[in-house]
């Protein structure tokens, strides 16, 4: 069977999968990253596991994969295959497309982690079907990626889709990107988090057990819920406006409160529009095998455009 290697490399660990013409997960695998031993050691890791599962694949399928893709955190150059930054894993300027594809001998593509999701989410997930969306992981940052005709913009550094440093309360709490007010220092789950860690006083509660409390009708949990909810309706108004998506897609570790997330969410959401044609917004659906998967679409596209360079000679 033909089919592709997917990495989805993350900062503590790596997914990986073989991913066949349908889309379908053939096999999946994950391990950590070994971050602990170094960037030269993660790199290395993430070769390493590619070639057993170029190995794995032959055995299986009688064929080894066609292509590779890979997406991976913090700053990339796509159109450079290069690994820019990434604050978590410590590397710098590392070619992983060239590495990948002199190690393995197939055609290799790499893709930023959260644009990748984003093309899966759109493209065969919740999104599947439309022309413009944009999709919002809300985990320990907030970050989103713009979809258009089936592909993610990068934007012309590769900076694209980053609402969660759009500024919503100005003079805010201080974030990592060193601005002030950024929406992910309010709504992201880790912000949640520590929100309701301070009102409940149980140091070590979680964006998870707050979304519990609202459910149960805690009044203290319910003012850290809806507080959030406002700064995370206001920056998406934000994007909404300068890009008209159809879909608004809301996935990470804050969706999976379902309802008690997207009720109020819609709601606040609508209050705030004026001329806007309003979004669809809805939930994530390929969990954490958007990344995998968005990897596989990476590798499957780069063959058909090869494919499609070769008939046009």
């Amino acid at each position: 069977m033909n089919h592709v290697i997917a990495l989805d490399v993350g900062g503590t660990g790596i997914k990986a999968a073989l991913v066949g013409p349908g889309h379908e997960l053939l096999y999946e695998a994950r391990r950590p990253t070994g971050r602990e031993r170094g960037p030269q050691a993660v790199v290395t890791g993430i070769l390493d596991f590619a070639a057993e599962l170029k190995a794995l694949g032959q055995e299986r399928f009688g064929r080894p994969a066609s292509a590779v893709g890979a997406a991976v955190p913090g700053i990339v150059d796509t159109g450079r295959g290069t690994a820019v930054y990434a604050a978590n894993l410590g590397w710098r300027e590392v070619p992983l497309r060239d590495l990948l594809t002199e190690r393995l001998g197939i055609p290799a593509a790499l893709g930023h982690d959260v644009r990748t999701g984003g093309l899966a989410e759109g493209r065969i997930g919740a999104g599947q079907g439309t022309d413009r969306f944009l999709f919002v992981p809300l985990g320990t940052g907030i970050a989103g990626a713009i979809g258009i005709d089936g592909r993610v913009e990068a934007g012309a550094h590769g900076y694209a889709g980053e609402i969660g440093h759009v500024v919503v309360r100005p003079g805010g709490p201080e974030c990592g990107c060193g601005g002030r007010g950024c929406l992910e220092t309010l709504a992201s789950a880790a912000a949640v988090g520590r929100a309701w860690a301070r009102a409940s006083g149980v140091p070590d509660a979680d964006a998870a057990d707050c979304a519990r409390a609202v459910a149960d009708g805690d009044e203290r949990a319910r003012a850290v819920w809806q507080h959030a909810v406002d700064a995370l309706a206001d920056g998406l108004v934000i994007g909404l406006t300068l890009l008209d998506p159809r879909i608004l897609i809301i996935g990470g570790g804050l969706a999976e409160a379902g309802e008690v997330l997207f009720t109020p969410l819609r709601t606040a959401v609508a209050e705030r529009l004026t001329f806007q044609r309003p979004p669809r917004i809805v939930p994530a659906a390929l969990g954490d095998t958007a990344g995998c998967l968005g990897a596989g679409l990476l590798a499957w596209d780069l063959l058909t455009t090869e494919s499609m360079e070769v008939t046009a000679r």
